[in-house]
């Protein structure tokens, strides 16, 4: 498989944050699988690749024009320049078959939303698992939970996703057939209280 691992970026995190992005890159390469990432060489977009390199895994970045230098760019990786984040985002999605979501800030959140939601609607079927050994996103899953109990989300969104708090876990997840999801016009029409 080609799984896009969404994760930070940031140069200011916890070492245990890095130590699970090369856990991560380390087991994917062990079960023969191609990484896809955001294409830089800092925090723990680096840690995963380089993990995943060294255990032979074929690794593809991309990466925005912008960023090349700011986040560093991995040219260690079949790197794929973009002209923007929108482009980004729609490259990592066609190169991938699923996807792993790290710890990480605004940016991994934002790659989440977008790619659960259309999982959500039924745009494509391709496995989503966050790995979440730490409870970074513990706050987003009740968030999920408490936009469910006041209406604004149906039970599929969390049918749509894997909650793992262990790379075995996590992968095991992806490897597995997805539930087939598909949006009916309830999704799209506001019911009556």
């Amino acid at each position: 498989m080609r799984i896009c691992v969404f994760c930070s970026s940031s140069g200011r995190i916890d070492r245990r944050y890095l130590d699970l992005a090369e856990e991560t890159g380390k087991e994917l390469a062990r079960r023969g699988h191609t990484l896809v990432s955001g294409g830089a060489t800092v925090s723990c977009m680096g840690a995963v690749a380089r993990a995943a390199r060294d255990g032979g895994a074929h690794t593809v970045g991309v990466i925005p024009r912008a960023l090349v230098d700011v986040e560093i760019a991995d040219d260690d990786a079949e790197l794929v320049v973009t002209e923007d984040m929108r482009s980004r985002k729609g490259e990592m999605d066609r190169r991938s078959d699923a996807f792993l979501v790290l710890p990480g800030g605004l940016g991994t959140l934002e790659e989440l939303f977008e790619i659960w939601t259309s999982r959500v609607l039924g745009m494509h079927e391709k496995p989503i698992a966050i790995l979440d050994p730490y409870g970074l996103y513990e706050p987003l899953r009740d968030l999920m939970k408490h936009l469910l109990d006041e209406g604004f989300a149906r039970p599929r969104i969390f049918d749509a996703i894997g909650w793992a708090s262990t790379v075995t876990e996590a992968f095991d997840h992806l490897e597995r057939t997805p539930v087939r999801l598909e949006a009916t016009a309830e999704d799209y029409v506001e019911s009556e209280p």
